[in-house]
């Protein structure tokens, strides 16, 4: 399971980017590399453009270290919302040019096949993201098919606990198929790089 990142330490990251330190970008590498490459690998189905997307992601953070707010949620949070933006874009691109030299589907095929990929790096953003607790408690639930008292046990808290974190966990999953309200979004946090 991933480890939540405490605010102070995306400060204190954000302080030393902008200062242009070289080590502070691989230590954010280090930590993030391997949730953009699997965020952009669930959208894009492709490790080579995985991989490209994961080297745009890192490399806008590197020159636009501002563009991060903590206001608007912890860097991981930031990071793992660069990487689907910038990935739905790239299918988006790549399914376009496809469509353009074959002639073979539909702008609306296209538009259901980027909805579909968006939908699924959101889901696993927010799994990603959720407090570890909720976290633990959906993967006991899903991958181990355990059900509320089975979780508690295995998590040694009360069944009622055990209903709690799994009704919660669900509830935020349950948000991957939804937009955002507004439509605009803060700096930093809007279209692809």
């Amino acid at each position: 399971m991933a480890m939540d990142t405490p605010p102070r330490w995306d400060r204190k990251m954000q302080q030393r980017l902008a200062r242009g330190e070289a080590a502070a970008l691989g230590e954010l590498y280090d930590r993030f590399a391997a949730l953009v490459h699997s965020l952009a690998h669930r959208v894009l189905d492709d490790d080579a453009a995985a991989d490209q997307v994961t080297r745009e992601v890192f490399g806008y953070i590197w020159e636009n270290p501002d563009a991060y707010d903590p206001k608007q949620g912890n860097m991981r949070s930031w990071v793992a919302r660069l990487t689907q933006r910038q990935a739905v874009h790239r299918l988006r691109q790549a399914e376009a040019t496809a469509y353009a030299e074959t002639g073979v589907g539909s702008a609306e095929e296209l538009e259901q096949k980027v909805r579909r990929a968006n939908v699924a790096a959101r889901a696993d953003y927010i799994v990603t993201s959720m407090p570890a607790p909720l976290r633990a408690a959906l993967e006991l639930a899903y991958f181990q098919r355990r059900d509320y008292r089975q979780t508690a046990a295995d998590l040694g808290v009360t069944d009622d606990e055990a209903r709690r974190r799994l009704r919660l966990g669900l509830q935020l999953l349950s948000t991957a198929n939804t937009r955002p309200h507004g439509g605009s979004s803060p700096p930093g946090y809007g279209p692809a790089l």
